[in-house]
């Protein structure tokens, strides 16, 4: 698989199960095009990376891609060859700006869906188009503006009003300062709670799960006020450690925690760019001796900005 390199800065696109059909046509998110606050890719992949394909038996693209996304760590005027210096090394992070961008996935009712996350779930729309040669049509919604915050872009393909969520795509962390009080607001809305607000197992924080429209799952995490309510993406995964490994060095992300939990069977990996309270972060979940997952044909993708 090729890589396009360009000067300028990076914005990724990871689909991490199903390739694009129904009508939405595969691409890696081009920034500049859609937003000019945004930034085009350092590294582009031609396609989306299914899920099969980053974790194949032999390993060979993870590989290849932490060899290439290494030498990619460095500055962007800088030669692979050439020396480092600590000045350049500490201009480099004091430019960081590394982030999840938004994830990707199909609905069956746009406009039902997009007054679930609004009245429920208090995200704000951010923006809607149709592209009716195309025949789908797409909204950005969050809790705050596209260049600084984490979003959900639904994507509705004419005609279809179901899709298969499958088993590797978990749930979407929502931050919210009072999980009763929201949970009944969800309640009254008509939305479904799959979790009753408690504690979460072993802890004190205080959880429930409610699923939208379509039946993808939320998790509403009891926090303080935050600047990105919108906090946590759960994929399930067959390789725990591969997995971690492929983050690091395909997107630079760091390992934040890892818990066992053997009494329940499954460990977890929460991966970001920063501190978990303060950033929306990447939770990978490993069930004990589960190595396959139903990919469905909902959830498409999440897109990074891992470089300067």
């Amino acid at each position: 698989m090729a890589f396009k390199v360009t000067s300028a800065q990076p914005c990724f696109s990871v689909s991490t199960f199903s390739s694009y059909t129904n009508n939405y046509k595969p691409r890696v998110f081009n920034a500049s095009a859609e937003n000019p606050s945004r930034r085009i890719a350092l590294l582009q992949l031609g396609t989306a990376i299914s899920q099969s394909q980053l974790f194949d038996a032999n390993a060979k693209l993870l590989r290849n891609v932490g060899n290439k996304f290494e030498t990619s760590m460095l500055p962007v005027d800088a030669e692979p060859t050439s020396s480092v210096t600590a000045e350049n090394i500490l201009e480099w992070t004091k430019r960081d700006n590394r982030r999840m961008l938004h994830a990707v996935y199909r609905v069956g009712n746009l406009d039902k869906t997009i007054r679930f996350y609004t009245e429920c779930l208090g995200m704000k729309l951010l923006r809607r188009r149709d592209i009716p040669e195309e025949k789908y049509s797409n909204a950005f919604l969050g809790y705050g503006p596209e260049d600084s915050n984490f979003t959900v872009e639904l994507t509705y393909n004419y005609g279809v009003d179901k899709y298969d969520i499958g088993t590797g795509f978990g749930h979407f962390g929502i931050a919210v300062e009072n999980v009763a009080k929201t949970v009944e607001l969800i309640k009254t809305k008509g939305g479904k709670v799959t979790r009753e607000p408690g504690p979460v197992k072993g802890g004190s924080t205080v959880i429930a799960f409610v699923e939208d429209p379509d039946g993808y799952k939320f998790e509403l995490i009891e926090r303080g006020p935050t600047r990105e309510p919108l906090c946590q993406v759960m994929l399930r995964v067959r390789d725990l450690d591969r997995a971690i490994d492929f983050y690091k060095k395909g997107f630079g992300m760091e390992l934040l925690r890892k818990r066992d939990n053997p009494e329940y069977g499954y460990t977890v990996a929460i991966m970001g760019y920063g501190p978990e309270d303060k950033n929306t972060v990447l939770e990978l979940t490993y069930n004990y001796g589960i190595r396959e997952y139903d990919k469905g044909n909902g959830y498409i993708q999440v897109n990074f900005q891992p470089y300067l």
